[in-house]
């Protein structure tokens, strides 16, 4: 039975799957719940779990963890920025734009936070990541993962090139020689369907300057 636990890999999973793995149990709940305490399963939330890595040998994914809590859903803002390598800080929340409504979870792997944005402005530069032919998770690219954190941070107030530049060197020490070779035209969608377009304006003029 444990070999069966173990193909389920880093792949969240939900109760009912859980359940038809262990049918032959008079009470696969019971058996769940005695796996989740021995700490061969983690529970994500409310009705999904994940194999342990002690138990499947292979590493999690937080972003691939992150679509599956709350969908539809895309990794983004600092946590994409700092998978790219764009900024050097560790980042202890794995932040996610969804359609659905805000939601925060915490559990086991951390913290899991959603901001929720419009149905246009959704699908805009986001990239299924392909991690080693194993997995693959949807995340935001640089360009949309730096327009999402400016969108969605409160009490940020930037009305010039100079305070931009300022924002992204100094408050998130962010790779500025990236910004040559980032594409212009998410930024340019992002515009016409999103928030704080003046501040997005600014970005495009930074990354065309």
């Amino acid at each position: 039975m444990m070999e069966k636990l173990k193909q389920l890999g880093i792949i969240p999973v939900d109760y009912a799957v859980l359940r038809s793995l262990f049918s032959d149990y008079m009470s696969p709940r019971n058996k769940i719940a005695n796996l989740q305490r021995e700490g061969k399963l983690i529970r994500l939330k409310r009705g999904m779990f994940v194999v342990s890595p002690d138990l499947s040998k292979q590493l999690l994914s937080v972003e691939l963890i992150a679509n599956h809590i709350h969908g539809p859903s895309y990794v983004s803002m600092e946590s994409a920025l700092r998978y790219y390598g764009l900024i050097p800080e560790q980042v202890h929340t794995v932040r996610s734009m969804t359609t659905s409504r805000s939601r925060k979870y915490e559990n086991p792997l951390g913290y899991f936070e959603y901001t929720t944005v419009s149905n246009a402005y959704y699908p805009i530069g986001i990239r299924l990541q392909n991690v080693e032919n194993k997995y693959v998770f949807l995340m935001a690219t640089p360009e949309k993962a730096l327009c999402d954190l400016i969108t969605a941070t409160p009490q940020l107030r930037i009305q010039s090139l100079k305070a931009l530049r300022i924002y992204l060197e100094d408050d998130l020490r962010f790779e500025m020689s990236i910004l040559k070779k980032m594409d212009g035209d998410i930024i340019r969608q992002c515009i016409d369907t999103g928030k704080k377009k003046d501040v997005l304006k600014l970005l495009l003029k930074l990354f065309q300057s």
